[in-house]
């Protein structure tokens, strides 16, 4: 009996173990993502035709053990590689794990490949050559705990590369995963399937193949072990003429139906099916998973599916509501089947309403999963259509309260000439989110909850809050944005999240503005800073104006639009002076009179010379950009702020100070020694739709005699 590893994904490695024993080789160690067994090669090569779930079949040629000081290049040279390759044969070499002596896999698989060459060279006087794309042959060095694993490729290019598919969707489940999933679901060939969320149809072609019994490997081109010197050629030639003769037919009255609201993504699942040789025994429907119609069979099947669940918390406001529509469909059409869904995020798995039977963990590339079973059986049906659409009786206060504040807020926005105004602010401590208006559109902010807070509840209680605000402002899902506010610091608090690119222009007493509503945390204006920007703008007129730490420019705009003879923009981010710069060609604002400046603002204190008349600074409450030398703490730091802020200030001018730190206690004693005279405006520049939160920010007004 030889040696061989199969990998694998992770979450794989127990229904490989089965397949691999019912081979009739013999499983010997699972680990992480590889399953180690004893084989001869027919058993070994039997695999490679047949196996669903492996990704490459290696065979280990030698193992040692290591300690921290073992040079690998030595006991690489160990091996007599002539027994594994030929001189005329290209190779490569990959290298996974850690040692202490490796710096890095590529310089582990440089070390084997050099022990390579130089065995032969000193054997030959001539070295095989090196092919990393398409070698002849491919061994791996695997480091693990105490001992080096040497293996050769048996399998070649991934196994779940059956060859059918050449079309596939934006998020693709490979074939051996697609397998596993159907497997673990419980469903049987002579049950029928249903993908209500298909895409390029992987899940739908691995059943048929399951169902028909046709071996996943007959479709590969070539094998490695086909270039091993030992091949037999007429082994292999009967084991695939055997493999050929063992489909079977699909039981009668099994039906593989498959749904999807793209019409592309149904053409590649076609093609894939029909490239599969298997496309007569699948029906594709275009169709949506909200709207299901039952199929009609005659005893009750299995759901298998990939729904879209999102990478970002943005995307629950979109697909909560699309679970639930979905779960509801369910209950109505597919009583007594069963439903197996994978997920990276089984937080939207609450949107179902249904008691979970069994979970697994899997990775789908990149991201970790849970693939959940449930069955819809009448009891559980029953109970769960009639379940409200809510999670907690009590979030019907949230809803009411909404409701008040919309009325309340509307009539006053229209007579202040706002298009955007904050609606709801943490009113039930409960329910800990911030919802904003933007001219038919919302962002919900949900605050980090404290630690004291069960986190399934708030998490139950921001779908809640999902599902509610749509019904309560009369908008779709889409029009809803979710974003989470956790306590930011430095450039965090303006980092992107997206790249949708969207903007949408909005209204505030009199000026136009571009808002994103979905790349970054910050939408490009502030709402509770409204009044102090209004104030600007009132007051501006002749005067020649400085916008410190400007952002997005809002303040400059309302200066220029109030009159202003100059307004300068300093801002360390260019992405933010080039919006603040759209902001002013909105308002049909040009002119040399318009300066923008690119600069970390406290350097930029140090060497202006000139002389404003009314400065506006609203600094960040904390920074570590790599721009800056040094942090930025808005309470340590304020008082030389001022300071150098002071020597620009011209005769009879005044600075409009504020800032979004809680607690923050300006040092007035200091200020008032350095000739400033203060006054608090804090209270003045709260806004009407602030005023159930008003520690949101301080606001000063500081003058020289």
């Amino acid at each position: 009996m030889l040696q061989f590893w199969a990998l694998t994904s992770k979450g794989v490695e127990e229904v490989l173990a089965t397949e691999i024993n019912q081979s009739g080789a013999q499983v010997t160690k699972l680990g992480l993502g590889a399953v180690r067994f004893d084989a001869t090669i027919e058993q070994a090569m039997y695999l490679c035709l047949w196996s669903r779930l492996a990704t490459r079949i290696m065979q280990q040629i030698h193992q040692v053990n290591v300690d921290e000081q073992s040079d690998v290049y030595t006991l690489a040279s160990e091996i007599r590689w002539s027994d594994y390759m030929s001189l005329s044969q290209s190779l490569a070499v990959e290298c996974v794990g850690k040692h202490p002596t490796i710096d890095n896999t590529q310089f582990g698989a440089m070390r084997v490949k050099d022990a390579i060459v130089d065995q032969f060279r000193e054997a030959t006087g001539e070295r095989p050559n090196v092919d990393r794309l398409e070698p002849d042959v491919r061994f791996q060095l695997r480091m693990e705990r105490q001992s080096f694993y040497f293996l050769q490729d048996f399998s070649g290019p991934s196994m779940h590369q059956r060859g059918y598919r050449k079309e596939q969707g934006e998020a693709p489940l490979k074939e051996h995963l697609a397998a596993a999933l159907l497997i673990r679901s419980g469903w049987q060939p002579t049950q029928p399937l249903f993908d209500p969320f298909c895409g390029s149809g992987t899940l739908l072609i691995e059943a048929v193949l399951m169902a028909r019994n046709l071996a996943p490997g007959l479709k590969r081109v070539a094998f490695a072990f086909e270039k091993y010197a030992n091949f037999d050629m007429s082994l292999w030639s009967s084991m695939r003429a055997k493999a050929l003769g063992e489909r079977k037919a699909i039981a009668e009255g099994v039906r593989f139906v498959g749904s999807d609201l793209d019409p592309r993504q149904l053409e590649k699942a076609k093609q894939n099916a029909n490239r599969a040789g298997i496309g007569e025994f699948i029906e594709f429907k275009l169709g949506d998973a909200t709207a299901l119609e039952s199929l009609a069979t005659e005893i009750p099947g299995v759901i298998v599916t990939n729904p879209p669940y999102g990478e970002r918390l943005g995307d629950l406001p979109t697909l909560i509501p699309i679970y639930a529509a979905f779960s509801l469909a369910l209950k109505q059409h597919f009583a007594n089947w069963r439903l197996a869904i994978i997920t990276s995020n089984s937080d939207l798995l609450r949107a179902l309403k249904l008691s979970r039977l069994k979970s697994y963990k899997f990775n789908n590339g990149p991201l970790e999963c849970e693939f959940t079973l449930f069955d819809l059986t009448e009891k559980q049906v029953q109970i769960s259509t009639a379940a409200p659409s809510i999670f907690f009786t009590e979030s019907s206060s949230f809803a009411n309260r909404l409701k008040k504040n919309v009325k309340q807020l509307e009539k006053w926005a229209k007579r202040e000439g706002i298009s955007c105004y904050r609606l709801y602010d943490a009113d039930i401590p409960e329910y800990n989110v911030a919802v904003d208006w933007y001219d038919g559109e919302v962002v919900i902010h949900e605050y980090a909850a404290p630690s004291n807070v069960d986190e399934q509840i708030a998490q139950k209680r921001l779908f809640d809050i999902v599902n509610l605000v749509p019904q309560v402002l009369g908008i779709s899902s889409d029009a809803m944005v979710l974003k989470v506010r956790e306590k930011q610091k430095g450039k965090e608090q303006y980092q992107a999240l997206a790249k949708a690119g969207q903007y949408k222009q909005v209204a505030e007493y009199g000026a136009k503005f571009l808002v994103n509503l979905r790349d970054y945390l910050d939408t490009g204006l502030f709402l509770d800073h409204r009044l102090t920007r209004r104030s600007i703008q009132q007051q501006a007129a002749g005067k020649s104006v400085l916008n410190l730490f400007a952002y997005t420019g809002t303040a400059s705009v309302h200066a220029a639009v109030g009159g202003a003879k100059t307004v300068t923009t300093v801002d360390m981010s260019n992405t933010y002076l080039d919006w603040a710069k759209r902001n002013f060609d909105l308002n049909g604002l040009a002119g040399k009179q318009y300066q923008f400046v690119q600069a970390n603002v406290l350097d930029w204190l140090q060497s202006c010379h000139n002389q404003f008349d009314l400065i506006f600074v609203d600094p960040p409450t904390f920074s570590n950009s790599k721009r800056m030398e040094d942090t930025w703490d808005v309470q340590r730091d304020h008082l030389k702020l001022l300071g150098l802020i002071g020597k620009l200030v011209a005769p009879g001018g005044k600075v409009i100070f504020s800032n979004n730190k809680r607690r923050f206690k300006l040092d007035a004693g200091a200020l008032t020694e350095q000739g400033w005279s203060i006054k608090d405006v804090s209270a003045q520049s709260l806004p009407e739709d602030f005023k159930r939160n008003p520690h949101i920010h301080v606001c000063f007004e500081l003058t020289r005699g």
